[in-house]
């Protein structure tokens, strides 16, 4: 492994998409990973579309860069297997609720009774002061507690609905990552290990009201919170005569190259509503569909051509196919193809940031349940003898 996080090592008990996400970033960068999994192992395994079992494409896509051992943790030889991991580690992370790692035997108490020096990571639903602190979560039920869906109705979808992305996982994955870099830090000058909540819900509030707190801002409020801009009904990409375009025409600056572009059909030129940037926010549904009626007298490439010549920002709109033919893309290399083990040729998305000294990188391939099981407890100080005793007690196995 290379990358700014050698010689880091997390422990990472997460599962599902938010953890695995911030554990796969964390061993892009170089950190060494040791994922820790149920003997039936992380259920992403099991989502189709697959080749083989316990290997899906979701899995494949967060859980490189990472080693799998397989500890049945409710049992006491697993809790102590897991502790003798974390007695050489700077890193727990799980995404269980807080009550279920008590439960273990596992809370921060007991784990830094070990490893007083441990960062102990948590990412699930709520802050453990209020009244939901030991409720379950998930993306969808996120997205609807902080009234995204809603959002999406007043934007002028016909229900509310969530958006089609796994933004709360994975917003909250990175903001676990920063934290934990952060807490690494903190480390390197202190000494201190310290215990990490960060709540899916309180981080997604701050998330969504960076943008729409607004009026609500002020005592008394000025006026209802909601950023217009972005609620607008009229804010999509704009059909042209073949196709449609992402145009964003934002600034002083953008507006006027953007009269250049229309020559003397420039009709919103004068228009009052449209003379600054607080007064076209005001009216962002206006102007938008009058820009929309002039986007379709022209075709995609007209467009794209003109407005790139007036450096007014704006690409083709993709789809989940498209994407893979974009010639940025191609050219900085986002999309690779390896070779997996099992799996043979699959497509990567590669690490999307540039560094000049020690470049992050895929260290390994997915791996296999249980796939270094042996090599890990070994590093762990067990012995061959001992290794087959938890594999008999059901423990541990390995790859399957």
């Amino acid at each position: 492994m290379s990358g700014p996080l050698k010689g880091v090592r997390v422990i990472d008990m997460t599962t599902v998409l938010m953890g695995p996400y911030a554990s796969q970033i964390l061993g892009d960068m170089g950190a060494d990973v040791i994922k820790v999994e149920s003997p039936q192992g992380d259920m992403v395994r099991e989502l189709a579309p697959m080749q083989h079992a316990h290997m899906g494409a979701l899995f494949l896509h967060i859980n490189r860069s990472k080693r799998s051992i397989v500890l049945d943790v409710k049992k006491p030889e697993g809790r102590e297997a897991l502790l003798r991991l974390v007695a050489d580690a700077d890193v727990l992370l799980y995404n269980v609720r807080p009550q279920a790692m008590e439960r273990l035997g596992l809370g921060y108490e007991a784990v830094s009774e070990v490893n007083p020096g441990i960062l102990y990571v948590g990412a699930f639903g709520f802050g453990q002061n209020g009244p939901y602190a030991a409720k379950p979560a998930f993306d969808d039920l996120i997205q609807g507690a902080i009234g995204l869906p809603s959002l999406v109705k007043q934007a002028g979808s016909d229900v509310p609905r969530y958006v089609p992305a796994n933004i709360v996982d994975r917003t909250v994955g990175l903001y676990a990552v920063s934290s934990l870099c952060a807490a690494l830090y903190h480390k390197e000058k202190t000494g201190r290990g310290q215990r990490i909540d960060i709540p899916m819900f309180e981080t997604m509030v701050s998330h969504l009201l960076g943008d729409h707190i607004c009026g609500a801002t002020f005592d008394p409020p000025l006026g209802e919170p909601g950023y217009a801009r972005l609620l607008a009904p009229e804010r999509r990409p704009f059909k042209t005569k073949d196709g449609f375009v992402c145009a964003v025409i934002y600034n002083d600056k953008q507006w006027a190259a953007f009269y250049e572009v229309l020559g003397d059909s420039a009709e919103i030129r004068n228009d009052p509503r449209f003379a600054s940037l607080d007064s076209r926010n005001r009216h962002t549904n206006e102007i938008q569909q009058i820009v929309a009626r002039i986007f379709t007298e022209r075709t995609t490439h007209e467009w794209l051509q003109q407005l790139e010549k007036a450096d007014i920002p704006c690409m083709p709109l993709h789809t989940l196919t498209s994407i893979f033919d974009d010639p940025h893309l191609q050219a900085v290399d986002l999309f690779q193809w390896e070779t997996h083990p099992t799996e043979g040729r699959i497509r990567s998305v590669g690490v999307p940031t540039t560094w000049s000294d020690s470049q992050p990188q895929p260290g390994r391939h997915a791996p296999r349940l249980g796939e270094q099981s042996e090599e890990i407890l070994r590093e762990a100080g067990y012995s061959h003898d001992e290794i087959m005793s938890l594999m008999a007690q059901g423990v541990t196995h390995g790859a399957s």
